[in-house]
């Protein structure tokens, strides 16, 4: 059985066995935004309702085709990472339950970061929330407060003010990101540099696990 979810397509609820379809868990760095180069352990979850275009893990998509991970056996893989934090990505984990999750990774005594695009109400304990809002599905205006850190993905140059849209409704206190599309880093990248010496409001994030060849 599948955990809570919000969106039947991807998988059917129920809070009756707790576990989540899992494309990875891996050791690495945060090679973005505001923990950029500390150690992580992060979760990759399978399912996403957004579908970007220039997304690099296309195969998380479809959770079907990923196995299904107790959280008993979930707890056991991260308690055996000496990172202190815990990353949680996707695919789109907002479909699930998360809180079961976080309660896991807490008692594993890892700090719970998530990176989503917050396209579904989010739910957990979180020591950390990254909103990366996508235009190929806008992420819920109720999460944007939520935020500790905003990083919007710029692959055109309009994108820029688009990211201004959402800056409007997070908090004084979060951070604000442009991070380039990787295929595009070398157009974007001036870019970003350009519009951050008008705007120090934002600083730029680099994808620095690829630079360094790490997954």
């Amino acid at each position: 059985m599948w955990p809570a979810t919000r969106n039947d397509q991807h998988a059917p609820a129920s809070r009756l066995q707790l576990a989540y379809p899992v494309m990875e868990l891996f050791p690495s760095i945060q090679g973005e935004g505001f923990y950029q180069g500390q150690p992580a352990v992060f979760i990759r979850l399978a399912g996403c309702d957004v579908g970007c275009v220039w997304c690099d893990v296309k195969d998380s998509w479809d959770a079907t085709l990923h196995p299904v991970l107790s959280l008993e056996a979930i707890g056991e893989s991260i308690r055996r990472q000496t990172a202190p934090i815990c990353v949680v990505t996707g695919g789109e984990p907002t479909l699930y339950d998360l809180l079961p999750l976080t309660d896991c990774i807490h008692d594993s005594g890892k700090k719970a970061h998530l990176e989503t695009a917050a396209t579904a109400p989010i739910s957990g304990s979180w020591d950390w929330i990254c909103i990366s809002p996508k235009k190929f599905k806008p992420p819920l205006e109720q999460n944007l407060p939520l935020a500790n850190e905003l990083k919007v993905v710029i692959y055109h140059p309009t994108d820029l003010q688009w990211a201004e849209r959402y800056a409007a409704y997070v908090t004084p206190q979060c951070k604000r990101y442009l991070q380039p599309e990787w295929s595009r880093r070398n157009q974007i990248i001036p870019l970003i540099l350009s519009y951050i010496r008008q705007k120090p409001q934002w600083e730029i994030s680099v994808q620095l696990h690829k630079y360094l060849h790490v997954p």
